[in-house]
Order: structure tokens, then C-alpha cells, then sequence
């Protein structure tokens, strides 16, 4: 199989963070992919071909019975390999090293002191701040290894073979935390391992572009276009590729933001000439909504209903072989455990957990392998306007998972209202393209107000913005407390039904961005 790319495969052990690895690489123009330690094996490893391996952090100890283990054969490969964290331990342990519970575990920020000279920590100061979360510690070298770094709780903080070119650190370089995390990383896979960072996002869509050819071939496909970045940019992409085969499908389901619909019809049919189907939906959605107040079950009934219409129109317009949309990277994860076992599931996206057996339609997902950063980049590249390329991420089961318990038309009604003007507000504020994700959140509570010398007993709206730049992690906008004042008020005073206003300072994690 020939390779386009020079490509690094990273080994998943588990981490929440193992996505920042690719994202890093991806970064610096190095193509990697990610794959779940159990489904690399020799068959796999000789076929994917990899100039370098990166074993990922994770929440195993390797004492535990039946704890994850790389496949031997990546150490027999010839190429070079970083292990992280759980990574190294786990390196160590194969290796013929040990591996200690440690009494002094170290979580959050330390210092580790360099005191071997390494191609891995070129251009680094002798003392630098790193990120360690491990509890677990090598307390022996395999044959082969020496210590080029330490810590005041770990002796082997990093490790070398030279000879064969393994190293393992025991902190996290692909950390925002860790400082000189990236200069780490560029060092292994482009000094070390001496890729040229090939990979660009022109050469991922013309590489697509002929994927979705080939994967199509003569068939049909209808897009479900909710009028997000996401199912935007797959939008183009796919009429880049397959011109009239394709028929864009917008479904009006009553839980839009206002203004959507005409936003997204407009651009589609005025400015792309994109064949183009608007269903309004509304009353079918609200109506299978009704009393439903367990979020997963919003989110499947919403995948359901989704499908149900677009069989419907692949039906009318003489049948489609396909379903293309617009799922990403960080939904994958989030809906899958990464070894297929018990570990817990975060929250299922209606465009991956969501979708029922029976779908008569093949998926089309040329987004699945990117971040949310990566799409807006393709999305430049393929001409989209900034206004769309820019927006905030929006979900697709809509509003429905910003108002928990039961969804009414009234409910919808006012959250529409309450939501543009906090947009509108941060808009005039200069402060949208610093915010990754602003929205709101109508709760399911009623406090007592007073307005004009009468009491009120009416709903609380929940104010959210947040920084991020994978969506994987994010922190809360720290805005200024006029603005909150200003916005609140405004709210309070244009719609009636709302009598108080909060902002959630929630960091992800431990929250999530989105309330369900």
C-alpha cells in the first residue's frame, strides 16, 4: 500500500489527552493518526508503515491484571519511539525495566532538571516546567536506556536509547501546561525521526476530494446540512467532489437559533447553487420531544427523526446510496470508549451514537479525522465566507440540549429571543472571534422577581462562553463584569419570561462546553 504521506502512529492507552498528541503533529505539518492500543498489531503495523510511534499517556497501571501492553512487534520495527507517561511504563516494563506504585505521586505542574545531553531536548533550558499526572514510576532502565531527565519525585522523568532511537518522558509534552511540550515533540518526529511535516490542509483536500470518488463512484448522496461549520464545510467539499450527484438536505426542526434557516438556504442556493431541500420540521420534532427530559434520549429521538426525513427525501428524489455529514474527530471520542470496553462514555452525539440499525444509507464522514480548527481551515481553503467559517460551533440536536427537562414551543420561543441578543452583545463588543463557543442555556427553574413593583415568577437564563482550541478542553470567557451587567439587563428588559440571569464559570473538564 503506498503511502501519501510520511505518518506517525500514535498507540492509544487511554488518555484524555491523547488527541492533543495528533493535534500537536498535525500542527507542525507531520500526518499521524491514532488507533486504540488493541488493533495494533504486526498485520496492522506493516501496513500502516509508520516513520516514527508515540505510545500515549493513560489511566492503567501496567501492576493491574490485564492492563494494556503495545504489541512487541513496534519495537522490532526500526523506527523511532516516544513513549508518554503510561507510555514509557509500559515501554520499561516490556523492555525488561520495572515499573513502582510511587509513594509520592506528582499531579499538576514540576520542574524537571536536564542532565543528559538528547537530540529530544534541543534548543531547552537545563530547568524546565512540565506537566506530570502519574502515580506509577520506572525505578529500573531496561538495558540500552540512561536518564536524561529528572524530577524531584521521579528519577527516570525522561529516558533514552540512543542506539535504537526509544525515549520516553514521564510527563505530558502535548499539554498546553508543559512549555516546551511542542519544541519536544518537533524534535522527536522531525529530528529524530526526520519527517519533512508534509501534510497540508490544500493536499487534504485534494486527497478527499478523491477519496469521496472513490467511495461514492455513480451513487447518490444527500448531505444533512444543519447550517454549522461542520456539515458546511462537508457541504462544499462534496459538491467540489461529485458535483449533482449530491443534494443538500436542511431540516428545520424548530430548534434552530433565529435566523438560521434563512441564513443557511440563502447562502446555499444564491451563492453555491448547491441543490438545495428545506424541510420544515418543526412540529414532527417538537412533537416527539414532548415530555422527553432525559438528555441522551433527546439526542437519540433527534438522530432518529434525523434519518427518518432524510429517507423520506432520498425516497422523493428516487433514492440515495449515501448519508454524508459532518462529524468530527472529538465526536468520535467522546461517544466511543477507545478500546471498545466498559470505560465510560461521555455523551452520545446524534450523528454518531444516535443513528438507528436500520439506516438504508452508507455514510459519507470526509471530517472525521479532523478538529474543529482543522474544518475551519478546509473551510478557508475551499472559498467559504469568513461569517460561516468563523461561527461558533453549533450542535446538532440544536436548542434542544440548551434547555433541559421538557421542550415546549414556548420554551424554544424564548431561548431564540434571549440568545440573539447575548450574540448581538458580544458582537458589538468586538469579543466574538475570541470566544470559540458562546450560547445560552434556559433553565428548568423559576426564582421570584420584582419588575415595575410586581412580583415575578419566571425562568432563569444561564449565560456560557468559552475558549478552546480543539474542543477537547476549554476554560470559561472571562468577561468583563459590564458586559454580564449590560447583557443581562437587556435580556431581563426585551423578554418577557426571563427574570434573572447567571453565568457558568465551568471549565471543561469537569464540565462539558455544551449543559447536555
Amino acid at each position: 500500500m503506498t503511502k501519501i504521506h510520511q505518518q506517525v502512529l500514535i498507540v492509544d492507552f487511554g488518555s484524555q489527552v491523547t488527541q492533543l498528541i495528533a493535534r500537536r503533529l498535525r500542527e507542525m505539518g507531520v500526518y499521524c493518526e491514532v488507533h486504540p492500543y488493541n488493533k495494533v498489531d504486526a498485520a496492522f503495523a506493516e501496513q500502516f508503515a509508520a516513520k516514527a510511534i508515540i505510545l500515549s499517556g493513560g489511566p492503567n497501571s501496567v501492576h493491574w491484571d490485564d492492563s494494556p501492553r503495545a504489541d512487541d512487534c513496534l519495537f522490532n520495527l526500526g523506527v523511532p519511539v516516544l513513549g508518554i507517561c503510561y507510555g514509557e511504563q509500559t515501554m520499561c516494563a516490556q523492555l525488561g525495566g520495572s515499573v513502582s506504585a510511587s509513594a509520592e505521586r506528582e499531579f499538576g505542574r514540576a520542574e524537571i532538571e536536564i542532565i543528559a545531553a538528547s537530540p529530544l531536548f534541543e534548543g531547552l533550558q537545563k530547568i524546565e516546567t512540565v506537566w506530570m499526572s502519574h502515580g506509577d514510576k520506572v525505578d529500573a532502565l531496561p538495558d540500552g536506556f540512561v536518564a536524561i531527565a529528572s524530577s524531584a519525585n521521579a528519577p527516570f522523568a525522561a529516558i533514552a536509547d540512543e542506539t535504537r532511537q526509544f525515549y520516553g518522558v514521564q510527563f505530558h509534552p502535548e499539554v498546553a501546561h508543559t512549555p516546551c511540550g511542542a519544541k519536544i515533540l518537533s524534535n522527536f518526529v522531525k529530528n529524530i525521526a526526520g519527517l519533512s511535516g508534509d501534510w497540508t490542509m490544500a493536499a487534504f483536500r485534494g486527497e478527499m476530494i478523491a477519496k469521496i470518488r472513490a467511495q461514492v463512484g455513480e451513487g447518490r448522496v444527500i448531505c444533512g446540512l444543519s447550517g454549522g461549520v461542520d456539515s458546511s464545510v462537508v457541504a462544499v467539499l462534496l459538491h467540489e467532489a461529485i458535483g449533482d450527484q449530491l443534494t443538500c438536505v436542511y431540516v428545520d426542526t424548530g430548534l434552530m437559533r433565529s435566523g438560521e434557516t434563512e441564513q443557511v438556504v440563502g447562502l446555499f442556493r444564491d451563492h453555491y447553487n448547491i441543490p438545495l431541500i428545506a424541510v420544515d420540521a418543526g412540529d414532527l420534532f417538537l412533537g416527539k420531544l414532548s415530555g422527553v427530559s432525559d438528555p441522551e434520549k433527546k439526542r437519540k429521538i433527534i438522530g432518529s427523526l434525523f434519518i427518518d426525513v432524510f429517507e423520506l427525501e432520498a425516497k422523493k428524489l428516487g433514492g440515495a446510496d449515501f448519508l454524508a455529514q459532518g462529524t468530527l474527530y472529538p465526536d468520535v471520542i467522546e461517544s466511543v470508549s477507545f478500546d471498545g470496553g466498559p470505560s465510560v462514555t461521555i455523551k452520545s452525539h446524534h450523528n454518531v451514537g444516535g443513528l438507528p440499525e436500520r439506516m438504508n444509507m452508507k455514510l459519507v464522514e470526509p471530517l472525521r479525522e479532523l478538529f474543529k480548527d482543522e474544518v475551519r481551515e478546509l473551510g478557508r481553503e475551499l472559498g467559504l465566507p469568513e461569517s460561516f467559517v468563523g461561527r461558533h460551533p453549533f450542535p446538532g440536536p440544536g436548542l434542544a440540549i440548551r434547555i433541559p427537562g421538557e421542550i415546549t414551543a414556548e420554551a424554544v420561543a424564548l431561548l431564540q429571543k434571549a440568545d440573539a441578543i447575548y450574540l448581538d452583545e458580544i458582537r458589538k463588543a468586538g469579543l466574538y472571534d475570541d470566544i470559540w463557543q458562546a450560547f445560552s442555556v434556559l433553565l428548568p427553574v423559576r426564582t421570584v422577581g420584582v419588575m415595575g413593583d410586581e412580583r415575578t415568577y419566571d425562568q432563569v437564563l444561564a449565560l456560557r462562553a468559552v475558549t478552546s482550541t480543539d474542543g477537547m478542553t476549554a476554560d470559561y470567557f472571562p468577561f468583563p463584569h459590564d458586559f454580564l451587567g449590560r447583557t443581562a439587563t437587556r435580556i431581563i428588559n426585551e423578554v418577557r419570561g426571563i427574570n434573572r440571569v447567571v453565568y457558568d464559570i465551568t471549565s471543561k473538564p469537569p464540565g462539558t462546553i455544551e449543559w447536555e
